[in-house]
């Protein structure tokens, strides 16, 4: 399969090193706190920029990491803001931050051995030493894109497989299905699969002679070439005060299927996932915009960081396109295909930096629609769960902004919940997720039909399980239950005024939507 140009061993090799670590909840506890596994980067910590309180207690909390790092020979530097778009405020009213990043010295210089340094055990320290939560310090947590299966890191527990990284074949068992949601990696029932689209292409009317067209901002793997998605539907690359916003590399996923681990011929697990999800959007909105911005490589995993950045930059265009509908960019509603465990996830000691972002999106009159996750558990996940829902110890207040919605993925028939999705009080509705049809780039993988028995000239063979070059496939996943909401919802809203909905009038589009959507059969 074709690569970036100049592409070698060395980018695939560097490119399949798993982002992040698992944690130990049991490491450097802290009577008061309970925390949960989930996975992050080991040597950096996400400090917000909160001023409330003074510079005093900001200093102050700075000074507690460092004295926590070199307890144990490390030492905690501030990156600069140049080394971190966004760090300073670039939302009015949400506080920015910055990273700080743990390093070890050669030689010890005191306390314990230098060994690689963890930003749990130095959080945890400085805790304990000071007897206060650290509100403005959070760990780096890895988001991940996560069709069912593909990806280990959002697991309840997630490197508790033998060999998480490199299995030979994780999903696809010989034979029958392999039982319980793996069922779903099976192909023919839900698995990753080419399909024949017969039917015509959604139908798009002519502009509104009133208002505009509906804008949904998609944050995911980017958006390919497909016959569905021109230029004029698809804005694939935007900008910011003249910084691209997203990943401008080389390394497409929607563009080049096979850029990571072995030669082969494995199509990349998260390949076509913005793609796909652009497809959904426009079978569901016909007459609506997306905007693709692409913050995930390949391996479908995206540092905390990265997207807290990614989302102040989108944020920040909507914030002053309603100010001014001649600047920043139109969006009506956001679909967030992704997530995360927190490890600390009711007590308030999670970031809430992401929360502010996705509030003042909200208080703008954009729908903020989140993916619940397909790990079948009822573990809150993030950002599906920041909202105040039934029985929730977040500390999120009830609000008249416009909705945060979190879908979960049913069955085709619409009836039972599908088995891979997460469910729990958290999760507000649930939409088409298993089996889905959508568009899919041109991807040619290595594996080869199963049988082969040309005649006359012909080529004549069974279906090749992974050649895309007729442009649709079918997928499973709650990535894909979101956009089919959110897709639904920038429909309901029809044509926008310019400067975009009132929250009221979004909330009323929602809850139109929310209502249409089939309810799951209950057991008994």
């Amino acid at each position: 399969m074709e690569q970036p140009k100049g592409w070698s061993w060395q980018d695939r090799a560097e490119g399949s090193i798993r982002r992040g670590t698992a944690l130990d909840p049991s490491v450097e506890p802290v009577d008061s706190i309970r925390a949960f596994p989930t996975a992050y980067l080991q040597e950096r910590l996400l400090i917000t920029q909160d001023q409330e309180n003074g510079q005093e207690a900001y200093d102050q909390e700075i000074r507690e990491l460092r004295e926590a790092a070199g307890s144990f020979g490390w030492s905690l530097e501030i990156e600069t803001p140049d080394a971190l778009r966004a760090a300073d405020p670039l939302v009015p009213g949400v506080p920015g931050f910055l990273r700080a990043r743990l390093t070890t010295p050669d030689e010890p210089t005191r306390g314990e051995s230098p060994v690689p340094p963890d930003a749990w055990r130095v959080l945890q320290r400085a805790r304990r030493s000071s007897g206060t939560p650290m509100p403005r310090t959070s760990l780096e947590h890895v988001l991940s894109i996560d069709p069912v299966g593909l990806n280990p890191f959002s697991r309840t527990n997630p490197f508790s497989r033998t060999n998480p990284f490199s299995r030979t074949n994780p999903v696809r068992g010989a034979g029958g299905g392999a039982g319980g949601s793996d069922d779903y990696l099976e192909p023919g029932r839900g698995a990753r699969q080419p399909v024949t689209w017969v039917g015509p292409a959604p139908r798009r009317t002519a502009d509104p002679r009133r208002g505009r067209r509906p804008v949904v901002a998609v944050l995911d793997t980017g958006c390919g070439v497909h016959d569905w998605l021109p230029d004029d539907i698809v804005t694939r690359h935007i900008e910011i005060d003249g910084t691209p916003i997203g990943l401008t590399d080389d390394a497409d996923p929607e563009v080049y299927p096979d850029l990571y681990g072995q030669l082969d011929g494995e199509i990349d697990a998260v390949a076509g996932h913005g793609t796909f999800i652009a497809g959904i959007i426009r079978q569901t909105a016909p007459d609506a915009d997306i905007l693709s911005v692409r913050m995930a490589g390949a391996l479908g995993v995206i540092d905390e960081s990265t997207f807290l950045t990614t989302v102040a930059q989108v944020v920040e265009l909507l914030r002053r396109h309603r100010e001014d509908p001649a600047t920043g960019h139109p969006i009506d509603v956001l679909n967030l295909s992704l997530g995360y465990y927190h490890e600390t996830p009711v007590d308030g000691l999670f970031s809430t930096t992401l929360n502010a972002l996705l509030t003042t999106a909200r208080e703008l009159g954009c729908v903020v629609v989140c993916s619940a996750g397909n790990d079948a558990i009822d573990r809150p996940s993030f950002p599906a769960s920041l909202w105040p829902w039934p029985g929730a110890d977040n500390g999120i207040p009830r609000d008249k902004d416009a909705p945060h919605v979190s879908v979960g993925a049913l069955n085709p028939s619409a009836r039972p919940v599908a088995l891979f999705s997460n469910v729990g009080p958290w999760v507000q509705v649930y939409a088409p997720g298993a089996a889905v049809v959508s568009t899919s780039p041109a991807f040619v993988g290595g594996e080869q039909a199963s049988t082969r028995a040309d005649v006359d000239g012909l080529r004549r063979e069974t279906i090749d399980p992974d050649d895309y070059r007729g442009g649709f496939a079918t997928w499973s996943g709650t990535s894909f239950a979101a956009p089919y909401v959110a897709g639904r919802i920038a429909a309901q809203l029809g044509a926008v005024p310019p400067q975009g909905v009132a929250p009221d009038a979004a909330a009323k589009a929602v809850a139109a939507v929310l209502k249409s959507l089939p309810s799951p059969v209950t057991g008994g």
